[in-house]
């Protein structure tokens, strides 16, 4: 694990195999471990490697802090409490049924991924409705002897949370403030099916903004500094993507949703490659499928009567 300020560290978890696609948070005190976003089931042996190097076992963790319940932040969280059900879940109001009963979760992501869904995720076990604590942001909560803020900060998902802990500067932001996988400043906004609001999520970058953190935590990935000039990114592409889709469309409205899905892909695969190398195209790709990113915003355009 990789020390981010003193008594928080964080861990690669190597999805898939592949680097610097999920990080989970670690923050240590001497009552025990609180975890930020332990990503999937299929990343567990990896997980518990890097805290037992670091001394840690299950038993010392007592919280889970959940930006959102997506499968690539939320999967594990389930087996984990399982295996310690002294674990206290933090999460917000929308996604606490889905962890409490995650069946519509499941079936949700299963259009999405089909076949793929034990391959890339493993299992989403339930976890007890007496270990989940049902956030609205606005909070402020203890654990790991912190005081974190919490605040609602959804365009990315509905449910979406982000935690500030202001003795060390460190803000966790899941994936409201984008991904960013090597230290080259370029934050690509993920734009998965169903939640993307651009508007909502503009107002939750400024909020994030006003904490005038030194540090933002992504879960896609890691801590980056500066954070005036990653949310400036961000926002610079977020109207980027949104740009992408809505000229789709416009323009393609009669054109098949496999033609559509191929045209934004080609298109923002070009527009990544005008920033960054094909490998580190090929690694924002797994953090946040190309292809899904056109669904969320052609869904979101076409809400709003574009197209139609």
């Amino acid at each position: 694990m990789q020390t981010i300020a003193r008594g928080i560290t964080y861990a690669d978890l190597n999805f898939l195999g592949k680097p610097r696609i999920i990080a989970t948070a670690a923050l240590h005190s001497p009552g025990g471990v609180a975890l930020v976003d332990p990503g999937p089931s299929t990343c567990l042996k990896t997980l518990r490697a890097a805290l037992s190097e670091q001394g840690i076992t299950l038993a010392d963790v007592r919280a889970i802090l959940l930006t959102h319940i997506h499968l690539d932040h939320a999967g594990a969280t389930g087996t984990l409490v399982r295996d310690n059900p002294e674990i206290q879940v933090y999460v917000h109001e929308r996604g606490a049924r889905h962890m409490a009963d995650p069946a519509k979760l499941i079936t949700s992501a299963t259009r999405l991924y089909g076949d793929d869904m034990d391959r890339l995720w493993g299992e989403f076990l339930p976890v007890p409705q007496d270990n989940i604590h049902a956030l609205v942001g606005g909070e402020r909560i203890r654990v790991a002897d912190r005081d974190l803020v919490v605040a609602y900060t959804p365009g990315h998902a509905s449910h979406h949370v982000s935690y500030f802990d202001r003795a060390s500067g460190v803000a966790f932001v899941g994936d409201t403030a984008g991904i960013r996988t090597g230290p080259d400043l370029f934050a690509m906004p993920p734009t998965p099916p169903p939640d993307i609001d651009i508007e909502v999520w503009k107002a939750s970058a400024a909020l994030i903004s006003d904490w005038q953190a030194d540090t933002l935590f992504l879960t896609h990935f890691g801590p980056h500094g500066e954070p005036a000039s990653h949310m400036a990114s961000l926002l610079e592409h977020l109207d980027g993507l949104a740009g992408l889709a809505r000229a789709i469309v416009d323009e393609e409205r009669d054109a098949a949703p496999d033609a559509r899905v191929a045209r934004f892909v080609a298109d923002l695969r070009h527009y990544l490659q005008r920033h960054m190398s094909d490998t580190a195209v090929a690694r924002y790709d797994k953090a946040a499928p190309l292809d899904q990113c056109w669904l969320g915003l052609e869904r979101y355009w076409t809400k709003r009567g574009v197209g139609v």
